[in-house]
């Protein structure tokens, strides 16, 4: 007669998951929880796909090792230009926010409290002063991380007031520039910053004071129209593009293929626009001896 309760198979206790390390020394992922391992550590080399260790690429200015000058934002820029990273902040001025009640699908009051929430601070631009290779300056920071950088009243008002602090301390402004161009939410808004920063340096220039700017990746539209072309010395970043509109939109209109390298800082160089193509790791003596030379007695700048 068969067994009225046959004997159960065996149950296979349950697997331990948690790889190699669990099951060759189990206390150490208690040690060494997924929560203490950061989720940024490594960045992808745009060029060549390699992967780089994050605090490598911090300690070469975001330099990666094909050459790349990769964007950095405002707080980053500032402490690497200044002397040891000593600087005095300059508060930037508060402007109307959404005058014209914009809306492309998300209302522009929402869009520029997500930019804010996520920059730490009210808008595009950053202001500091203190010394550049033992020079006073004012340095002023337009940040691509913040709305693509792009030109609307805060820009506008923060380049009128970096202006100003720099005729009233008597030394010279460098502007960093990094835009996509004028802010379209704010439309004819923007557009009237070209004029207004334009007329802050006209200030700069009664004054007798230099204004110097370095053009980084990427300068674009209605910055490369007004103030990021209008300095005493031009300056920029290897491999950063400046323009106005961008290659592909040139292309279309044309119908031609454009020159390798075309609107390219080293291009750019050789046809006279930009005086001196500068690495970033360069730029706080290059600017200081500039800037040295430019404030010598006859040298200033007319």
């Amino acid at each position: 007669m068969p067994e009225k309760n046959p004997p159960k198979p065996q149950e296979k206790p349950p697997e331990r998951r948690g790889g190699w390390l669990s099951r060759f020394a189990p206390g150490v992922r208690k040690i060494v929880s997924r929560r203490d391992t950061p989720d940024n550590l490594w960045v992808k080399d745009p060029d060549s796909g390699e992967m780089l260790y994050r605090p490598d690429l911090e300690a070469s200015l975001w330099v990666t090792p094909s050459g790349r000058h990769m964007r950095i934002d405002a707080p980053t820029r500032l402490r690497a230009t200044f002397d040891d990273g000593d600087y005095e902040s300059i508060d930037t001025p508060d402007v109307p926010e959404d005058p014209l009640k914009f809306s492309d699908g998300k209302p522009y009051r929402d869009r520029l409290a997500a930019a804010r929430k996520a920059a730490g601070r009210k808008d595009t631009m950053a202001i500091g002063f203190g010394e550049l290779d033992g020079t006073p300056a004012v340095v002023i920071v337009q940040d691509f991380t913040f709305m693509g950088g792009s030109l609307g009243m805060a820009a506008g008002e923060a380049f009128i007031a970096a202006a100003r602090a720099a005729i009233e301390r008597g030394v010279p402004l460098v502007c960093f520039t990094a835009a996509g161009g004028a802010r379209m939410q704010e439309g004819a808004l923007s557009l009237m910053q070209m004029a207004r920063t334009t007329l802050a340096i006209q200030e700069l220039k009664a004054a007798q004071l230099p204004f110097v700017v370095v053009l980084t990746d990427p300068t674009t539209g209605g910055v490369t129209a007004s103030y990021a072309m209008l300095g005493d010395v031009h300056l920029a970043e290897p491999g950063a593009l400046i323009g106005f509109a961008g290659p592909r939109v040139i292309e279309a209109t044309i119908r031609e293929k454009l020159p390798p390298g075309f609107q390219r800082a080293e291009y750019l160089q050789e046809k006279g626009m930009v005086d001196k193509v500068v690495p970033r790791a360069e730029l706080p003596e290059t600017l200081g001896r500039i800037l040295s030379m430019l404030m010598g007695g006859k040298r200033r700048a007319a």
